[in-house]
């Protein structure tokens, strides 16, 4: 992989995923916050309501993350969703407090909520 790409990749942030539509079959692009945490990759957005990208990756895992910050480039990826409540719990508050400066105290005072309603899946880069 592109040395550039690997570091976009390191820095996470937002960017566009395209996935299969679950009932459609076309493709579908929104804007998402991805993370990496330990070498490992995550997508996740606020709790509270359904999300079609979520339900598309659960159809069929394949997608292609868009890089559009510092750097232009489509990766192919292979998501799996988290449903273990306690790796949830432990992405979760990574996310909102490493990525999204939210204060520890206040991540933890709603995590329930976010670890029961939120939407979250890990992936993972495929070489072209």
């Amino acid at each position: 992989m592109d040395p550039q790409v690997e570091n976009a990749l390191r820095n996470g942030g937002i960017a566009e995923i395209t996935t299969t539509g679950r009932k459609s079959g076309q493709p579908r692009r929104i804007e998402i916050f991805f993370h990496h945490f330990d070498g490992e990759y995550f997508l996740s957005g606020r709790p509270g309501f359904k999300r079609d990208w979520l339900a598309n990756l659960s159809s069929n895992p394949v997608f292609t993350l868009h890089l559009k910050r510092g750097i232009e480039a489509d990766v192919p990826a292979v998501a799996k969703l988290i449903k273990d409540p306690d790796r949830r719990r432990e992405v979760l508050y990574r996310a909102r407090t490493e990525s999204w400066g939210v204060e520890p105290a206040r991540a933890e005072r709603d995590m329930d909520h976010w670890v029961a309603t939120a939407p979250l899946a890990s992936f993972e880069p495929q070489d072209n």
